[in-house]
């Protein structure tokens, strides 16, 4: 009678490990942080390889060969400059006009990876859906019309959240700020072109 009852509680404790193993949640891969140096302070960037690994990976492969040292924010779009619908806020950086060292990439629809344009959100920029690169955004408030959906582009496909600010807005809302007589290439950006552009110092991640 011992060993039948030694024989159901090791049948038990297996079958206990065994469910225990399989309803246990798996671990969410922690945000990339970045941080980045520029001539008007520092930021602290979370980039969300979890949710939006296209973008991220792309993003973070910049980082990590030194292409963003250098580069610069150069456009700042207001509720008083901006020549779009619905009107928004950000600021928008990249390597422009040098090349990219990588090909572009698929787009990653707030759709698809549930992240949304809130406030401090960093996005990639693009022109037709594929074609978004080293060009990125930061949103200063939150901006619902630059998600899946909303009119902003003709095709209502949105732009890729792949990150936010987790410190560092003081320096966004002063890049923001800063002088926007620079020259344009089209109406559409006229009046949102930094005088002087803002330095990228450095862009390093962190963890």
């Amino acid at each position: 009678m011992l060993k039948i009852s030694r024989n159901i509680a090791s049948v038990f404790l297996l079958t206990l490990l065994v469910v225990t193993s399989y309803s246990r949640p798996l671990l969410a891969e922690e945000p990339v942080q970045v941080a980045v140096v520029t001539s008007l302070g520092d930021m602290m960037l979370a980039i969300d390889v979890e949710h939006a690994p296209i973008s991220s990976n792309n993003f973070l492969a910049l980082v990590d060969g030194k292409y963003y040292d250098g580069a610069t924010f150069y456009r700042s779009v207001t509720l008083k400059n901006d020549h779009g619908t619905p009107k928004i806020e950000v600021i928008q950086g990249g390597l422009e006009p040098e090349e990219s060292p990588f090909p572009p990439i698929a787009h990653e629809s707030t759709e698809h990876t549930g992240l949304k344009h809130v406030d401090g959100a960093i996005s990639l920029a693009r022109g037709d859906i594929g074609t978004a690169s080293t060009e990125f955004f930061i949103c200063i408030g939150a901006q619902p019309g630059l998600d899946f959906g909303a009119s902003r582009n003709a095709d209502k496909q949105g732009f890729a959240v792949f990150g936010h600010v987790l410190s560092g807005m003081d320096v966004v809302r002063s890049i923001r700020d800063q002088p926007a007589a620079g020259p344009s290439e089209s109406e559409y950006t006229a009046g949102q072109i930094l005088t002087t552009p803002v330095q990228i110092i450095s862009m390093r991640r962190v963890r």
